[in-house]
C-alpha cells in the first residue's frame, strides 16, 4: 500500500510543535538505488525551534556548516551525528530562514521488514530494532550523508496513509538529552503515540 507524499506546504507551516503532532501516524519511507523500499510508522517525534530555544542547534540564529541546513525552507532533511556514532533524522520545517526541525525518535516498521532485520543483523522484529533515533536511521540506511536532501523527492519522504491518531492518544513529555538548555529543556515537546510499544524509553 502506498500513499500520499507529504507537501512542502505540509513542512513549511510556522507552528513546529503541531507538524511534531501531525506526523505522528505518517509513514517514513527509504528507496535507495539497487534496494528495496523500506517504511515505517512514526510512533515518536520531537519539536525543537530555532528562536528561544537553547535545546535547539540553531537557537537564536546560529549558523554553522552543520546547522545551515536547517535554513532551508522546509521539507529538507536535517541528518548529524551524536557522539560519534548515530546518524539522527530531523525533518526541516517553517519557511527559509526560520529553523525550526523535529527530530524522528521511533518508527514502527511497515515495508521491507527483511531488509530493516538485515540491516539491523537480527532475526527479531522487536521495538528494539527501529524504537530509538539511533535505532530506526540504521534500519532505513540513513545516515549525515542524506543531510539536506529533499523530502518532497524519491529516496526519502514521508507519506500519509490515512494513519490518524486521536488527541487522547498522543502522550507528550519533556525531550530527551537537553538538560543543558536549562528551563527549555522543561518544555513538554516530545510526542508519541501512548499505546505504542514502538517508542524509545
Amino acid at each position: 500500500m502506498t500513499g500520499k507524499k507529504l507537501s512542502a506546504n505540509f513542512y513549511q507551516r510556522a507552528d513546529v510543535v503541531q507538524i511534531s503532532k501531525d506526523l505522528l501516524g505518517k509513514v517514513l519511507c527509504t528507496n535507495f538505488k539497487g534496494q528495496p523500499l523500506a517504511s515505517g510508522i512514526i510512533t515518536e517525534t520531537e519539536a525543537y525551534c530555532g528562536r528561544s530555544d537553547k535545546a535547539c542547534h540553531a537557537n537564536n540564529g546560529l549558523r554553522t556548516k552543520r546547522t545551515e541546513v536547517m535554513y532551508q525552507a522546509g521539507g529538507a532533511a536535517y541528518v548529524y551525528l551524536c557522539y560519534g556514532i548515530h546518524h539522527l533524522f530531523n525533518v526541516v520545517t517553517n519557511v527559509k530562514d526560520k529553523a525550526d526541525a523535529i527530530l524522528i525518535r521511533s518508527i514502527k516498521p511497515l515495508d521491507g521488514a527483511d531488509t530493516i532485520l538485515s540491516r539491523r543483523q537480527t532475526d527479531n522484529l522487536s521495538p528494539k530494532v527501529t524504537a530509538g533515533p539511533g535505532r530506526l536511521t540504521k534500519a532505513l540506511d540513513i545516515t549525515t550523508n542524506h543531510t539536506g536532501i529533499d523530502l518532497t523527492a524519491d529516496t526519502i519522504w514521508i507519506e500519509d496513509r490515512k494513519i490518524g491518531y486521536r488527541a487522547e492518544q498522543i502522550a507528550s513529555s519533556p525531550r530527551i538529552g537537553v538538560d543543558y538548555a536549562g528551563e527549555d529543556a522543561k518544555r513538554p515537546w516530545r510526542f508519541y503515540v501512548k499505546e505504542s510499544e514502538w517508542v524509545s524509553t
